[in-house]
């Protein structure tokens, strides 16, 4: 048995060979661990080193008593994805990583796991943390309930042949939330938004309206990713409908659980995912890191 404590490894297939029956455990909530591990399994290490090895990728996990109890990733530029910590779990962390050398720029988390390696992070390094202003909620899909009655009109899954109606639509969604982003056919494979496939709401005549995207399915979840209706055409129930459609998908998919974000910004949004049997899992939180 290998002594309690954190063990980092710069191996993804290291990493999800010994944490990935914990992550796959609480699926939903280990949905960034997940999905991040993955894309680099895929990608490659060296898509995601900006300066490498400075900032190549990194995983974590902690073990006591031989069983892992929680994970987190570091990627370029230096940014720390949690998965659910308690508060003296948080602290080892920091400790182990500011005695490695490590620095930071970010935490992502859940609202409690952020917060308590924050104040860790500070006490352990000097840096001061600051909250964005950005509010996230993480939703998992209970029993889903389509609209009543749904939009006249179809959903229709997007393919290779429409790589370029899909770059523009993702391009719009980035400019919406203020994602600066460049989406063109020799950048696009290296996105966040490149491995995900999107349904289309079309109306009778074949207009697009709305659209809405999945992650693939990992470790038993799919992340609804991303959902959007251009400004001029919101209130009339497109975005229920090409959700709904996409969350059919993934259960059909095998998704054990479905999750997706929302801006607790955007009362309209939240209360239509609440609508289509979306349930709360947990707030989410970043802290920016500052030495000045």
């Amino acid at each position: 048995m290998r002594p309690d404590g954190w063990y980092l490894t710069s191996e993804v297939d290291e990493f999800l060979a010994r944490a990935g029956g914990f992550l796959r455990s609480r699926p939903g909530l280990h949905v960034m661990q997940l999905t991040w591990a993955e894309r680099v399994r895929k990608r490659g290490a060296e898509s995601f080193a900006t300066e490498a090895p400075v900032d190549a990728p990194v995983f974590g996990l902690l073990e006591q008593a031989g069983e892992v109890c929680a994970t987190f990733y570091r990627l370029s530029p230096r940014a720390l994805g949690l998965s659910p910590l308690t508060p003296e779990e948080a602290d080892s962390l920091a400790a182990h990583l500011a005695a490695l050398g490590h620095s930071l720029s970010r935490v992502s988390a859940d609202h409690d796991t952020a917060t308590a390696f924050a104040e860790a992070w500070q006490r352990h390094t000097g840096a001061t943390p600051k909250l964005r202003d950005t509010r996230l909620r993480l939703y998992r899909l209970d029993t889903l309930t389509p609209p009543e009655p749904m939009p006249a009109g179809r959903g229709r899954v997007l393919g290779e042949q429409d790589l370029d109606e899909v770059m523009f639509w993702c391009g719009e969604f980035a400019k919406a939330v203020g994602e600066v982003v460049s989406l063109d056919a020799g950048s696009w494979a290296e996105t966040r938004f490149a491995d995900k496939r999107y349904t289309l709401w079309e109306t009778p005549d074949g207009t697009p309206v709305s659209i809405a995207g999945m992650n693939p399915l990992i470790g038993g979840q799919v992340q609804v990713d991303i959902v959007y209706t251009p400004a001029h055409l919101r209130g009339r129930r497109y975005a229920g409908a090409v959700t709904a459609e996409v969350s059919r998908a993934a259960v059909a998919a095998g998704a054990s659980d479905v999750v997706l974000f929302a801006d607790l910004s955007n009362p309209a949004s939240n209360a239509l995912y609440q609508r289509l049997g979306y349930r709360t899992l947990n707030d989410w939180a970043v802290y920016d890191f500052s030495t000045s």
